[in-house]
């Protein structure tokens, strides 16, 4: 699920849950005398949400901080772009766009350079 989506939807639920727990607790309070579940309903929804955004976090921090400079597509650009033995990257970034979407932007410093303007974009072609 695309990342936007996700957290839209888990705000959406959030704010759901929160609206019901709060009729919840003013149905118990005014019908059974339960004035304890005030609180408790503000302690249940809270965690809920912080559990969620600690997850969310946890799962954009790669993007956010700009840490995959580590994962396995950076060694095999470098492989492929260093493979003609002449050719070496002097500087890389991997950035993630999407869920499995990414763009790269490098520096190439080469004995023979060609004197080119690059612009690459890769498609998938099933068949």
């Amino acid at each position: 699920m695309d990342l936007n989506l996700k957290s839209a939807y888990l705000h959406v639920l959030a704010d759901g849950l929160t609206s019901l727990f709060a009729n919840f607790k003013l149905l118990g309070a005014k019908y059974f005398g339960w004035n304890w579940l005030d609180p408790l309903m503000g302690i249940i929804g809270s965690f809920l949400i912080l559990r969620w955004t600690f997850l969310l976090i946890k799962e954009t921090s790669f993007i956010l901080l700009d840490r995959e400079m580590d994962s396995i597509i950076v060694r095999e650009i470098i492989k492929i772009i260093e493979s003609d033995g002449d050719s070496k990257i002097s500087d890389l970034h991997i950035l993630r766009v999407n869920q499995n979407k990414y763009a790269c932007i490098l520096s190439i410093v080469a004995k023979n350079p060609l004197t080119n303007h690059i612009t690459i974009e890769i498609n998938h072609c099933n068949g």
